[in-house]
């Protein structure tokens, strides 16, 4: 499964130039509003250095990282979900994503535009959160409606699924009218089972990308403070339960022009950054979905794979291919850190960490794997 990620806020605030940076594909980017009006799409890979690893031990014949798909949506402005600055067209785009990345400007500068003529992360984000709430309520309304009709002419099995999404509505119906997220409210299983045809853009998960310039990101890398934007920024999403991570497009940028990883360590490293932007955004989106990664290795091949976390060994084999799924028989284990330690899978095996799991066996995070399958 591929993680999928909409890069969402007002216009003018640098989505476009993140995508570029971190797609190392062209996006158009312009200093006016609403530039972008398809979304563009970018297909990157997941930095890991587990993978890079795998492949300097195995020595395969290729090496397959694991992929995000990145949406660069057009700017939503105040009005989006009534039709403004062509609204719906945007949302319908958010709809089809499976996290959304809101990009915050968080610097100053005279020379680029912002749509409401004043940087306030608060208010910007607040428009943004708005806008997709009212966008829900509508489609509240006419799934309402359809549970309401269904009440009236459907059979006894029809009505008692009508009244479980009614049931749902009517919570999910005052935080929407608060700007308050569907991903707030308490539902049980059943209930979001119920609704999920609705496809409730506050549903997703929100992470926040706060856009710094290139002296905003160096204060950060050197341990000292975020500027009053990005503490604005971090401090809404730690009240959403969420994550904020700071992007310099500039530095992305430089760093995506860069095909040596070894120059491309040396460069994080004079700046004093961990991760670049990529990682960091792709390492929180992870988290907000509780996705995690297992590798397969070989002389043929070293790949990554995307699983939910708590995913059993079945789960895993399917994500390679359904039918390994199906016919399940076993899987053979050990993990990242193992190889690393010991070098070889025979040392492995003679140091007793080389495991046979069956199909309760939950995977974890660097599990390196092999399935025994039959159909």
């Amino acid at each position: 499964m591929a993680l999928n990620c909409g890069i969402v806020g007002l216009p003018n605030v640098g989505k476009s130039t993140i995508f570029s940076a971190l797609s190392s594909a062209p996006a158009e980017a312009a200093n006016y509003p609403f530039c972008t009006i398809n979304p563009n799409i970018g297909i990157v890979n997941v930095p890991d250095q587990r993978l890079t690893k795998l492949s300097e031990l195995f020595k395969p014949e290729r090496t397959i990282p694991a992929t995000v798909e990145f949406v660069d949506i057009a700017g939503l402005v105040k009005g989006a979900s009534q039709g403004e600055g062509l609204g719906n067209q945007f949302l319908s785009h958010i709809r089809e994503v499976g996290v959304i990345a809101q990009v915050v400007r968080c610097f100053d500068d005279p020379d680029i535009i912002h749509v409401s003529n004043k940087v306030d992360p608060a208010d910007d984000m607040e428009t943004i959160n708005v806008e997709l709430a009212l966008a829900d309520l509508d489609t509240l309304q006419k799934r309402r409606d359809r549970a309401d009709r269904a009440l009236k002419v459907q059979a006894k099995a029809e009505q008692k699924s009508a009244e479980t999404v009614l049931a749902a509505l009517a919570k999910i119906g005052p935080a929407l009218e608060n700007g308050r997220p569907v991903r707030s409210v308490d539902l049980s299983d059943d209930e979001k089972a119920a609704i999920y045809d609705c496809h409730f853009i506050t549903a997703k998960p929100q992470l926040y990308v706060c856009n710094v310039d290139e002296a905003g990101m160096k204060a950060i890398a050197g341990g000292g403070q975020a500027n009053t934007y990005v503490e604005a920024v971090r401090k809404r999403a730690a009240a959403e339960g969420s994550e904020a991570v700071c992007i310099c497009g500039k530095f992305e940028a430089e760093l995506g022009s860069l095909e040596d990883e070894a120059d491309k360590l040396a460069f994080l490293e004079e700046l004093g950054l961990k991760e670049s932007g990529l990682s960091a955004l792709i390492h929180a989106a992870y988290r907000l979905l509780g996705l995690q990664t297992f590798f397969t290795a070989g002389a043929d091949e070293c790949r990554a794979w995307t699983i939910r976390a708590a995913s059993t060994a079945p789960k895993a084999a399917g994500v390679i291919h359904t039918d390994f799924e199906k016919g399940f028989i076993k899987a053979e284990v050990y993990s990242y850190n193992d190889i690393i330690q010991y070098g070889t899978e025979a040392k492995i095996k003679e140091a007793g960490k080389y495991r046979i799991e069956g199909k309760e066996y939950t995977v974890q995070d660097g599990d390196v794997m092999f399935f025994k399958f039959n159909v």
